[in-house]
C-alpha cells in the first residue's frame, strides 16, 4: 500500500465523490477536508468561482468561511479574487501589515482574520476559481502548508471542472450555486417525463428545455410544476432543505 501523501489525498477526494449525494455536498466536503488537512479547526476554507463576470462562493467548510469570502465581493477585490483572476498563489501572512487592497484588509481584520492564503484551481476554460483559506493567527501558512495547498488544489481541479460542467447543463442557471439548487427538481421532472412518454433521458431533457422556452418560464420552475402536478401532496426537496 502506498504511503505517498498525494495518493492519500487523491483517495480522499475519490471517496468524497462517491459518498456525496450531489455536487454541493461534494464541494462542501472538499472544503472541510482542506481546512482540516491545512490547519485544523483554526482554518476556514471556501471556494470562489468566477464565471460570466460574477463571483460566488460555491462551497465552504462552514457558514463563517462563506461570510469571509463574501467580504471581498463587496469590494470586488482581495487575495482570493486576485488568485482566481491572475491564476497565481496569493499569501497574506499578517493582515495587519498588508498594504494591498486597503479597504478589504480593513474589513476582514474586523472579523478577526490575521492570515490568508488563496490558491487557484486549473479549470482549463473561461471559468476561474480559487481555494480560500483564512486563519485568526498570523503566519499560519508555512512554506510547507502553501505547497500542500497547491498540491491539493491541483488534485481537486479535475473534480471542480466536472462540477462546473454539470452546472452548465442547466441553461437558465445564473451561477453554479443556482444550478445545484435546481438540480433535484429538474432530475425528478426528467424522470417523470421519461416514464410518461417512454423516452430517453436526453429526449426528456430536450422536451423540458423546449417547453421552458415556449412558455417563457425558468427551467427549474417548470420542473417544480411538473413534479407538483404529479403528486399534489408533496414538493421535491433540494439539499438546502436538509
Amino acid at each position: 500500500m502506498s504511503s505517498d501523501p498525494a495518493d492519500s489525498r487523491t483517495n480522499d477526494l475519490q471517496d468524497a465523490v462517491l459518498d456525496s449525494l450531489d455536487v454541493s455536498q461534494f464541494l462542501d466536503g472538499l472544503c472541510r477536508h482542506a481546512a482540516q488537512s491545512l490547519g485544523g479547526e483554526q482554518v476556514l476554507c471556501g471556494i470562489t468561482l468566477l464565471r460570466d463576470r460574477k463571483a460566488a462562493t460555491v462551497a465552504s467548510s462552514s457558514e463563517a468561511a462563506r461570510k469571509m469570502d463574501e467580504v471581498q465581493y463587496r469590494f470586488d477585490d482581495g487575495p482570493c479574487l486576485s488568485a482566481a483572476r491572475e491564476q497565481t498563489t496569493v499569501e497574506v501572512p499578517n493582515v495587519e501589515r498588508e498594504e494591498r487592497w486597503p479597504e478589504y484588509i480593513d474589513a476582514i481584520s474586523g472579523h478577526g482574520m490575521r492570515s490568508i492564503l488563496a490558491v487557484p484551481f486549473d479549470l482549463a476554460g473561461d471559468a476561474k476559481a480559487a481555494l480560500n483559506l483564512y486563519s485568526d493567527t498570523t503566519h499560519t501558512f508555512t512554506d510547507e502548508a502553501i505547497e500542500r495547498a497547491r498540491a491539493y488544489a491541483g488534485e481537486a481541479s479535475r473534480s471542480l471542472r466536472l462540477a462546473v460542467r454539470i452546472a452548465r447543463h442547466s441553461e437558465h442557471a445564473e451561477d453554479l450555486a443556482t444550478a445545484m439548487e435546481s438540480r433535484t427538481p429538474i432530475d425528478i421532472a426528467i424522470g417523470i417525463i421519461m416514464c410518461q412518454s417512454r423516452c430517453s433521458q436526453t429526449d426528456a431533457f430536450e422536451y423540458l428545455k423546449k417547453a421552458s422556452s415556449h412558455r417563457n418560464i425558468k427551467l427549474r420552475d417548470l420542473a417544480g410544476q411538473i413534479v407538483a402536478s404529479s403528486n399534489a401532496n408533496s414538493q421535491p426537496a433540494t439539499h438546502f432543505d436538509h
